[in-house]
């Protein structure tokens, strides 16, 4: 049962209409109850680090997002500032990540960036798999997403990104670490790029 949580930021309903359009079955979770059923978790987000990981602290799901994703290993797919959520911290705010993939969230350097305004970097982009993995099946060539964000994640070992893009110099716009990824972009707002990750996520085996 692929999982949505929702813990008070994240595009919830932009997810449950591309899983209904892929006849695949979904539902959310406000609770840690609701997280027991979960074979796949969807962590979204968007906005500031700090705010984010406030409002799933209290949501009263932390502990068990913690055990479901390390102890059962269900795979998660944390989305925008629920990827950059994955690391140990922010340079965005004060407070620890999830510290599920090695890493730390990093703002851009302006002064490499052209254009104005030069952040957030906002739009579509290429996005460029860096290794075969299920996740980017169908998507190996060409594929382009939607991007609104001012950091990114600054993985520890190159190893981790699994998915790269341009902006001032490349970055990791898709993670991974085991059985937990995440991507910078939007996959709900990236037409049938997007759709395509989130069957595969689905279907991830």
């Amino acid at each position: 049962m692929i999982t949505i949580v929702d813990y008070g930021l994240g595009n919830i309903l932009a997810f449950a209409n591309v899983y209904k359009r892929l006849n695949i079955e979904f539902t959310t979770a406000r609770t840690a109850a609701e997280l027991v059923p979960a074979t796949r978790i969807i962590l979204p987000g968007v906005g500031a680090f700090d705010h984010a990981m406030e409002l799933l602290n209290a949501s009263g799901m932390r502990e068990m997002l913690d055990r479901r994703v390390h102890g059962d290993k269900v795979p998660v797919l944390g989305i925008c500032v629920g990827m950059q959520m994955l690391a140990r911290s922010s340079e965005e705010g004060k407070l620890p990540g999830l510290g599920w993939i090695d890493g730390v969230v990093r703002r851009f350097d302006e002064s490499r960036l052209s254009g104005v305004p030069k952040l957030p970097h906002m739009g579509w982009n290429d996005v460029r798999p860096t290794r075969a993995t299920p996740l980017f099946n169908g998507l190996e060539n060409d594929a382009r997403f939607y991007f609104l964000h001012s950091y990114y994640f600054g993985c520890d070992e190159l190893a981790s990104a699994l998915a790269m893009s341009d902006y001032g110099g490349e970055f990791a716009s898709a993670v991974q670490q085991g059985g937990v990824y995440g991507v910078q972009f939007h996959p709900e707002k990236s037409h049938h790029f997007g759709m395509q990750l989130l069957r595969n996520f689905a279907e991830l085996t």
